[in-house]
């Protein structure tokens, strides 16, 4: 048989050596619920310390800067589209200026290419116009030239054939 001391006693016998773990477990079991309810009321004295109407008035208070919050949000994003949309506004007016600003200084360089090309006809012409001009008076200075050379000529024969010239 299994014999058991406790504090100078000894038990004896096979009954009561299932009666000590029972023994402990009940034990620890009342331990455990003196702790759990030492919690419990010690929880006990820090809600009823609690003042619920202060906690409703900071909820109050929270919900109410919640929903100012909420429509200065809402606002921000009003603002933030008509910004957006009068920005799109003026870059789809600005788009226009500058395409029709490249158009026209498209038509003025066409405008412009034209204009030498004119200017260039024009100067070819006039050139060719001079080029004759001064052709036909070469031939008219040259023909003049031959006429006054003949009529020289002519007057120096005659002055050659004079005989009272060299007596």
């Amino acid at each position: 048989m299994a014999e058991v001391e406790i504090a100078g006693a000894k038990i004896k016998g096979g009954k009561l050596m299932l009666i000590l773990p029972l023994l402990g477990t009940l034990g620890g079991g009342l331990w455990g619920g003196f702790e759990f309810y030492k919690d419990y009321m010690d929880m006990k004295e820090i809600i009823q310390e609690i003042d619920v109407r202060t906690i409703k008035e900071e909820n109050k208070l929270v919900t109410t800067q919640l929903e100012k919050a909420i429509d200065y949000t809402r606002d921000i994003k009003n603002d933030l589209r008509s910004d957006i949309m009068a920005m799109e506004g003026l870059v789809d007016k600005i788009r226009d200026e500058v395409q029709n600003a490249v158009e026209a200084m498209n038509q003025l360089q066409k405008d412009t290419l034209d204009s030498i090309r004119e200017v260039e006809a024009l100067s070819r012409e006039t050139e060719k116009d001079v080029r004759d001009t001064m052709r036909d008076t070469e031939a008219w200075v040259k023909e003049v030239l031959e006429k006054i050379e003949e009529k020289l000529n002519m007057r120096l024969q005659e002055a050659l054939d004079n005989p009272l010239v060299g007596s």
